[in-house]
């Protein structure tokens, strides 16, 4: 599959200066008349903030997501305070929670062409998770447990689209390979529409030993390959399953096809048998929800 490359970060035009405020109020920045066309440098890590309604309202509340800034447009002011309230405990850092900006000081704060919609929030990394906290702490009331697997996906907006599909339908987690996946900063996070904050993002050092890993835990493994006998609705994957998606083009690694149980294909025609890889994730993940697991022993194909 070919991805869409990320965008460069560059650098934009933006003066600020501080100006009085009320006591408690947000603060303010406006950039001064005769000021705007001068470049300033953008921060030194514009990769800790969050962008995007969806994304800042998701880190906000996440009782794990520590943040330092929030930064909006005035027309957010009353929202934005409102919405930091509950989450000021878990807030990191000296001076004001909210920073109300004009459009050139928020933009100067992210990366080129950033669609904020007037939202950004500097964050703190999330701890890092391992695949058997969420094996040991997860089991889906009714249905199937599922679990994605992602193989070469370089592209945070693909990776972000199926962070998106994965909360939607319910998945335990999304794992990706430590090398070479994206980090889990603003344009992830924004595609992911708050789904960052909710659905462990795992990274990896080998996802065949991760896949041994969840064979052992009761999970039937399959991957996706267009040219597979088998569709993904004929197989009996049983009560947990694992997909696994490779890149656009690439598909999967020869190792991490071997590790899987079963190979199979989504229902596409001879035409055009292959798809971006966030919407096969979003069209497996709605197969295997929707069909109802078939009675199966976990790990039965895996003794020995």
């Amino acid at each position: 599959m070919r991805e869409r490359q990320p965008p460069r970060p560059g650098a934009a035009a933006s003066g600020r200066r501080r100006v009085q405020r009320a006591p408690g109020a947000a603060r303010r920045d406006r950039t001064p008349p005769g000021e705007a066309g001068v470049a300033k440098p953008r921060p030194a890590r514009p990769e800790r903030w969050l962008y995007g309604r969806h994304a800042v309202a998701a880190a906000l509340v996440n009782p794990r997501r520590r943040w330092h800034r929030l930064a909006v447009l005035a027309a957010h002011e009353a929202a934005a305070v409102a919405l930091a309230a509950p989450g000021l405990a878990r807030r990191r850092g000296e001076g004001e929670a909210i920073a109300v900006l004009d459009r050139a000081g928020l933009a100067a704060l992210l990366p080129e062409g950033a669609v904020h919609q007037g939202w950004a929030l500097e964050v703190e990394p999330l701890a890092e998770r391992e695949l058997d906290d969420v094996l040991g702490g997860a089991e889906p009331a009714t249905g199937r447990s599922i679990v994605v697997l992602l193989d070469r996906v370089t592209d945070p907006h693909n990776l972000g689209a199926v962070l998106r599909s994965a909360a939607a339908f319910g998945a335990l987690a999304v794992i990706v390979a430590a090398h070479g996946a994206p980090p889990a900063s603003g344009a992830l996070a924004k595609v992911a529409s708050g789904a960052l904050e909710w659905v462990p993002l795992l990274r990896v050092i080998n996802l065949a030993r991760a896949l041994d890993r969840l064979k052992e835990a009761g999970f039937w493994c399959c991957g996706l390959d267009e040219s597979a006998a088998q569709s993904l609705a004929a197989l009996d994957l049983g009560p947990r399953v694992a997909v696994v998606l490779g890149a656009e083009g690439g598909g999967l690694r020869r190792l991490v096809r071997e590790r899987c149980d079963h190979v199979a294909r989504l229902p596409t025609q001879p035409l055009l048998p292959t798809l971006n890889v966030s919407n096969a994730a979003a069209i497996a993940l709605y197969e295997l929800v929707r069909a109802e697991p078939r009675a199966l022993a976990p790990g039965g194909a895996h003794s020995g």
